[in-house]
């Protein structure tokens, strides 16, 4: 499908990143401590916004129940493992050690490349700092969405996925919030009643 609509760059995305040995490792930092920054996120909305956390965990929430029957429904491997000459810069400069990205037995999902986690959370890190900060601050909250293009390069040039799994987050995270939209609808409904 990539071929046909011209978005098929994942390889020469990666020969690029191979060309940088330089930006190697902070590509593989990037791509491996994601995960703190959602925990940041999370911990700062929560100390700053109690109005605004519960929204951006339940769209947190909403996002991981609603990817879990795609990554079901349609496995897919990333181009690390099915497009020749992309080379796993991940396994190759591994920040954890020991060839974490190849091991099959490690608990990963090797076939969860549709849609892209990495970019995925890092959406909703971006989405959860913009509600925070865009009634006060409206165009420091607009420099949150840096963090997603960063990432979505990331998965690119290291080969960890597609720009349609990329595409993919994007709709999750929109599925997401209009998911949580019409849940605090239907919370306030009940409540009204009540």
């Amino acid at each position: 499908m990539e071929r046909a609509l011209h978005l098929d760059i994942e390889l020469k995305a990666n020969r690029w990143l191979t060309e940088h040995p330089a930006l190697i490792q902070p590509a593989v930092y990037y791509y491996r401590l994601y995960y703190l920054a959602i925990i940041g996120v999370l911990v700062w909305v929560f100390v700053r916004q109690a109005d605004v956390y519960v929204k951006v965990r339940r769209t947190l929430v909403a996002m991981t129940a609603l990817v879990l029957p795609v990554f079901w429904a349609l496995p897919m491997s990333p181009p690390r493992f099915a497009l020749p000459g992309v080379v796993d810069v991940i396994a190759e400069h591994d920040i954890l050690g020991g060839h974490a990205s190849r091991a099959v037995d490690n608990g990963q999902n090797l076939y969860s490349a549709m849609p892209s986690m990495h970019v995925g959370w890092s959406l909703w890190c971006a989405y959860a700092v913009w509600c925070a900060l865009r009634p006060s601050h409206p165009r420091l909250a607009l420099l949150s969405w840096i963090f997603p293009l960063g990432m979505a390069t990331v998965v690119l040039i290291t080969g960890n996925h597609y720009v349609l799994d990329i595409a993919g987050s994007v709709v999750l995270l929109v599925v997401s919030i209009a998911v949580v939209s019409v849940w605090g609808h239907l919370a306030e409904r009940r409540g009204a009643r009540g």
